[in-house]
């Protein structure tokens, strides 16, 4: 059948449920400085669930979030620590890949606050040039719109030119055919001719099954990982907002997102994976539905 690449399930969700406490706006970086090693622990569980796949916990670790709370003096430490918990949980598995992730700059599902081209560049960059040496693949996480794209693009081919780099839009809940900003993904055009896969992450499950057919026409290999919110309310557009502002949907099981995973690889999806509110026990259900139907995961 299909050979595909199980990505990780949710990373930031995870630290947060486990460490407990109140959220805070830092997010996973914040529960990473207080929990040393659970990073680790959430990457060995995935792979361990049949994963091949792990995320670095670097999204959310740029200047603009640490510089608020007096943390910027450790913007390299924090990239080389979920650096190193990444490579030690893939050590123990003895196999697997890792993808460094990059997220938005200032704010997620908010194109309006992406900062001008060239500033853009020079942030994506220096953390494309940290990350890229330690990791399989750059993934440009949570891209809501063609000028953030953009910037991500140009910074990892000027900083890593010869790590792969895959591209991951999100998309309106309500038409994924679109980005967040209201583009379409068709309007990313030559801007998909370099990278080496796209991808759609962190919208509702019901938006990928609207974004297979326009992922597809890219002739790229292309997949999905949706998040498991209820919507993405106003509350978390707001500045230094913290994730108790959103609602997990109960009724998404790990069958039943794993339904859904199941017919984006019908559709050709090689790259499947889950976001935010998914865990171990959804990639575990994914891992054995894809082995059951006869696909090989790489």
């Amino acid at each position: 059948m299909t050979r595909i690449t199980l990505l990780d399930g949710g990373m930031g969700q995870e630290l947060t449920h486990r460490a407990g406490g109140t959220p805070h706006p830092l997010w996973a970086t914040r529960v990473m400085i207080d929990h040393p090693g659970m990073v680790q622990s959430i990457h060995a569980e995935y792979f361990a669930a049949g994963a091949s796949l792990a995320t670095t916990n670097t999204y959310a670790i740029h200047h603009d979030r640490l510089v608020k709370f007096a943390l910027d003096h450790r913007y390299q430490a924090l990239i080389d620590g979920a650096l190193s918990e990444a490579k030690a949980a893939r050590a123990a598995h003895g196999t697997g890949l890792i993808a460094g992730s990059m997220g938005p700059l200032v704010a997620s599902y908010r194109p309006e606050t992406m900062p001008p081209h060239d500033t853009a560049v020079a942030l994506f960059a220096e953390m494309a040039a940290l990350i890229a040496p330690h990791v399989d693949v750059l993934l440009g996480e949570t891209v809501a719109s063609l000028a953030h794209a953009s910037a991500l693009i140009d910074a990892a081919r000027q900083a890593a030119p010869d790590t792969p780099l895959w591209l991951s839009v999100t998309l309106e809940d309500r038409d994924g055919t679109l980005l967040r900003s209201g583009e379409p993904i068709a309007a990313l055009g030559a801007l998909i001719d370099r990278v080496d896969a796209i991808l759609a992450n962190c919208s509702a499950p019901e938006a990928m099954d609207q974004a297979m057919s326009p992922l597809r026409a890219t002739g790229k290999p292309f997949g999905a990982y949706a998040n498991g919110f209820q919507q993405i309310t106003s509350d978390f557009l707001k500045d230094n907002a913290t994730v108790d502002a959103l609602q997990a949907r109960p009724e998404l099981t790990p069958q039943r997102y794993a339904d859904y995973v199941m017919g984006w690889v019908d559709q050709g999806a090689t790259l499947v994976g889950g976001c935010c509110e998914t865990g171990p026990a959804h990639i575990a259900e994914i891992a054995n539905r894809l082995r059951a139907a006869g696909h090989t995961i790489v």
